[in-house]
């Protein structure tokens, strides 16, 4: 293999773990704490996540002080695209960054917020409307690892 080759090869993985869509995994040397949650799932839709289109289109908020105004739609409050793993908390109790474990779910990482998500309630991240819509409203064991 070339440098060229394996350059390219490492700035791939590079570009992978930035963009949200290498696999979540906890932080070595930290003992998760084990809660037990209200879960519900969401996905990029309006419904979802609160957004309208204009007349001629353009995603922009449908209520809230950014009411009118532009909608980046599928990124989430820290500007990552959403994906299986993204889980929208209350950040004043787990901010941004902190991974857990959910029964059902598998591994994500704190990367939205929304104005219902407060205390024990997360939002998982579903690739479609029906898959959230089954998921539902479950009371689930979560382990978290808090970041530093």
């Amino acid at each position: 293999m070339s440098g060229v080759q394996r350059q390219n090869i490492l700035l791939l993985l590079l570009a992978v773990s930035l963009t949200g869509c290498a696999r979540i995994r906890p932080p070595r040397g930290v003992r998760p704490v084990g809660r037990v949650m209200m879960t519900t799932g969401y996905c990029k839709c309006g419904k979802c996540c609160g957004w309208k289109r204009t007349w001629y289109g353009r995603p922009v908020f449908k209520s809230g002080s950014l009411k009118g105004e532009r909608k980046k739609v599928g990124y989430t409050a820290t500007n990552v695209r959403a994906h299986h793993g993204t889980i929208a908390a209350d950040t004043s109790r787990y901010p941004f960054g902190t991974v857990m474990y959910i029964e059902g779910y598998g591994y994500g990482r704190v990367e939205d917020r929304g104005g219902a998500i407060q205390g024990e309630h997360i939002d998982l991240f579903f690739r479609s409307h029906a898959e959230a819509l089954d998921w539902g409203r479950r009371r689930k064991k979560v382990k978290v690892w808090f970041v530093r």
